[in-house]
């Protein structure tokens, strides 16, 4: 049986071996880029814990330097309520859904890129009648048939030489955006549970200021009562009933606009859930329901950029960029393929392998760009501008994130002492009031006077509630900085 020659294979190995060992990978190696050199991130050093007052929520939270962040955070402000809807809006908003689709695009091509560093194998088969014209000058086979058979087999490998590395170039960058991918689902999965808990308590927050406001309508209208029996005792001008009047109708007026926000903060949950307006949404909150954590990580500066699903994602994308320098410069130089082929071609399947009828071929070819109009050079310029590009933006990235976070520490010390402000003027104004009132039945003070008490108290109830719903989202606001301790979850794409 003739074959293909031992001495033609080991040639072509040993060509197929040389070109491999010899390939490299041109443009520039990636490297991550190192994290800031800041010590902290404010300019004076953090203070240990923050102010408290009495109350709810009113207690001193620590900051803890280089605590861990579990991954399901939004469980210490231990709220089943709040855990049930978040759990059923990780699995039912669309916006993870899509994520996680495009994590599996980038994936499937990152796959599909990788089968470029295996040969190729086809078979191709045909088979063919024919007859010879009678005209024909050709000779009639030897059986005086002039109608014939032919059969065609052939099995061809072929195989791209990566002597440059334009296949490994294009699947790096294919497998960093795959990993930018991964740390956008991060991100949506971030950003999803965290403005659940901040709509959660907005909404604790306006049943708080609905609840007060109620409370002085009542008020209102019972001094109101008051004021006006004695009006019909004579002992009162019929101006101060009037003047209070109009104190109840603002105190009533300022009501449907908190229940009209309340009405579209449920909206916005649900929609945050994947449910739709017309749904019955289960889940209630208000303030006395959510507790504020005591302990709160505050990550060694150093360590955010490898926290930060954001910083991440964005280092990811540099890197695709690097390896897009590398493929616009491997696709200036040579491109290297070898193709093998081995087949028969009998006339008659049972001649299949017999050995004239059996054929070979070994190909080696380079394809040199020699003249494109500038394109190639254009497009390395271009891939070269883009990593610059992503480069800076990788630095906004860094800064905006460092910033958030200098921004949320802030927030949490200024908004406890707010807190701590707020309830004493809430129990200064109350005192006041109560003062005010009894002295008005004895009267010894003008109803102007009460009224003046009424409307201090009011404000400082609206903002006692405003200054506890803060410090709920600071929190929340801060594990969202930190990263959300999504290296302490399971991976989001297998779910």
């Amino acid at each position: 049986m003739m074959g293909i020659p031992a001495m033609a294979f080991k040639r072509s190995s040993s060509l197929f071996a040389i070109l491999l060992l010899a390939g490299c990978a041109v443009g520039p190696d990636f490297k991550q880029p190192s994290a800031p050199s800041a010590a902290g991130y404010t300019p004076q050093p953090l203070a240990p814990k923050t102010a408290s007052a009495p109350g709810a929520l009113g207690e001193a939270q620590n900051l803890v330097p280089g605590m861990d962040i579990p991954g399901q955070w939004w469980t210490l402000f231990q709220s089943q309520p709040l855990d049930d809807l978040i759990n059923r809006a990780l699995k039912a908003n669309p916006t993870i859904a899509a994520a996680q689709a495009a994590l599996h695009v980038t994936q499937e091509n990152m796959l599909a890129q990788e089968g470029s560093l295996f040969p190729s194998i086809g078979l191709n088969t045909s088979g063919s009648k024919n007859e010879t014209s009678t005209a024909s000058l050709a000779p009639v086979a030897a059986n005086n048939q002039r109608i014939y058979s032919l059969y065609t087999g052939q099995v061809a490998v072929s195989y791209s030489v990566d002597a440059f590395g334009l296949n490994r170039r294009t699947i790096e960058s294919l497998a960093a955006q795959a990993e930018n991918q991964r740390f956008e689902l991060e991100a949506a999965y971030l950003t999803l549970s965290t403005n659940v808990v901040l709509a959660a308590v907005q909404e604790a927050g306006l049943r708080g200021q609905i609840a007060a406001q109620q409370e002085t309508i009542k008020a209102d209208t019972e001094l109101r009562d008051i004021l006006q029996r004695e009006y019909a005792l004579g002992e009162l001008a019929q101006s101060d009933v009037l003047q209070q009047d109009a104190v109840l109708a603002q105190a009533q007026e300022l009501l449907p606009p908190m229940q009209k926000q309340l009405a579209l903060q449920r909206n916005a949950l649900n929609a945050l859930a994947g449910g739709l307006p017309n749904e019955d949404l289960a889940e209630n909150f208000d303030l006395s329901s959510l507790r504020l954590p005591r302990d709160l990580p505050v990550s060694i500066a150093s360590k955010l950029v490898e926290q930060r699903p954001d910083i991440l994602a964005a280092a990811a994308s540099l890197h695709a960029a690097s390896a897009q320098v590398g493929v616009a410069i491997a696709n200036r130089l040579p491109q290297l393929s070898l193709t093998a082929a081995l087949g028969t071609s009998p006339n008659a399947i049972a001649n299949a392998f017999t050995p004239y009828n059996q054929f070979f071929a070994v190909v080696g070819t380079i394809a040199q760009p020699i003249f494109q109009g500038g394109t190639l050079v254009h497009r390395q310029r271009a891939a070269q501008a883009a990593f610059a590009q992503a480069g800076a933006q990788y630095r906004v990235t860094v800064i905006n994130a460092y910033q958030n976070v200098a921004d949320v520490l802030q927030a949490l010390q200024s908004d406890a002492n707010t807190l701590q402000a707020a309830v004493n003027a809430e129990q200064a104004a109350a005192r006041s009031l109560d003062i005010a009132r009894k002295q008005l039945q004895f009267g010894s003070i003008s109803y102007l006077s009460v009224l003046t008490a009424e409307q201090s108290y009011q404000v400082a109830r609206l903002a006692l509630v405003q200054a506890q719903a803060g410090r709920l989202s600071d929190t929340a606001a801060l594990f969202q900085a930190m990263g959300g301790g999504w290296w302490n979850r399971t991976a989001l794409e297998e779910t």
